[in-house]
């Protein structure tokens, strides 16, 4: 038995990453449901004004919009390769004008870094890959 767990192709590769695609959106939605009933898309927005972006309100309320929108596309298997491209570009833009200057770790050798929204980009660029068109 213990063999076959060397050496055993993926019998559920489908399976495995709709497991992914899933669980990926179910997280990333939490931070736009939370922000939004806990009254704090204007603070994000009071955020995005404060290092220098036009707009902060709105902006926050569509990047927290778009970020909800799309976790539910992915979770219902809809518009997917946008989704996916909606978060990664989202949390690019959060590891370049916040995380990145906090590090690596997220905790133990350090505080608030980029591992974890890399990790993320990584799971959604699997999915993104899996899911896009490709020519017969």
């Amino acid at each position: 038995m213990a063999q076959q767990w060397l050496i055993a192709p993926s019998s559920r590769p489908d399976r495995s990453l709709d497991i992914v695609r899933i669980v990926v959106a179910l997280v990333l939605s939490v931070h736009s449901i939370y922000r939004i009933l806990a009254g704090d898309v204007a603070g994000f927005g009071g955020y995005l004004s404060s290092i220098g972006f036009p707009l902060g309100t709105g902006l926050a309320w569509f990047i927290t919009l778009s970020t909800l929108a799309a976790s539910v596309g992915l979770v219902i298997r809809r518009l997917i390769v946008p989704a996916c491209i909606c978060h990664i570009v989202i949390l690019i833009m959060g590891i370049a004008l916040d995380h990145v200057h906090d590090g690596w770790f997220v905790v133990g050798g350090g505080r608030n870094g980029m591992e974890y929204s890399v990790v993320l980009i990584a799971c959604l660029f699997a999915v993104l890959w899996s899911y896009w068109p490709r020519k017969q």
